[in-house]
């Protein structure tokens, strides 16, 4: 079974990817920026309003760039601790989104950890800041070690169907270990290329339109990839 995550930036957008099929939401603020902690209203609404698709929360204070100060971090690991003492009537599957890089190109392990533990029984993934360190087969061990959940990735490419042999060989070294998620560019017209040259029981992407003038969530780019990645499922069976 391939699980689809659509990158949501609100309420609305999410409750429209989870009636199009959605298996797991990535809820955001600021998707222009490539991604910010959307409020604590905004995700306890969406924990009582959806029904069935899993939460991920991204965790990030600013756009810009991933290094992270350490008054940065304190807010990351607020924000943590307020999600968690959210209520989630629905039992929704919740789980948070973190990275944090160095200025020499690594993971900053030493706040990932840090946001690992805070996190506690909550799945992390860790995004595709990890597109930006230099050696990546060196950072998926690292984030194996840390206990991140799953990992963000065009194979530091600037499309998934680009970095496909690259994420092709982390899913390989990852194995059963961590969970890697295909990123990058990904649509209805490409999802099954990318499927079968990397192999990935997972997508990310955005499925956006503009409606009376903001970006929403295009309900038919969603239907139409969840049926490709369908498909692709029944192909590997």
């Amino acid at each position: 079974m391939i699980t689809v995550e659509i990158c949501v930036s609100d309420v609305p957008t999410a409750l429209v990817a989870e009636a199009a099929g959605a298996d797991r939401l990535e809820l955001c603020a600021d998707l222009g920026q490539g991604g910010t902690t959307p409020s604590l209203g905004a995700v306890e609404v969406a924990l009582r309003r959806l029904s069935s698709a899993g939460v991920r929360v991204m965790i990030r204070p600013r756009g810009g760039d991933f290094r992270v100060s350490e008054v940065e971090e304190q807010v990351m690991l607020a924000d943590i601790a307020a999600l968690r003492a959210l209520p989630n009537p629905q039992g929704l599957p919740l789980g948070v989104v973190v990275g944090a890089v160095t200025d020499d190109g690594r993971l900053d392990l030493a706040v990932l950890g840090r946001l690992v533990e805070a996190a506690g029984p909550l799945p992390v993934t860790v995004h595709k800041a990890f597109d930006e360190v230099h050696d990546q087969i060196r950072a998926l061990e690292e984030i194996i070690d840390i206990g991140a959940d799953a990992v963000l990735t065009s194979g530091a490419a600037p499309t998934a169907l680009d970095g496909a042999a690259r994420i092709a060989e982390l899913r390989r070294r990852a194995g059963d270990r961590l969970r890697v998620i295909a990123a990058g560019g990904i649509r209805s017209h490409n999802v099954l290329p990318v499927l079968a040259a990397t192999g990935a029981r997972e997508v990310h992407l955005r499925a956006p339109k503009h409606s009376h003038g903001r970006e929403a969530t295009d309900a038919d780019e969603v239907r139409r990839v969840v049926d490709a990645a369908r498909q692709g499922s029944s192909r590997t069976r």
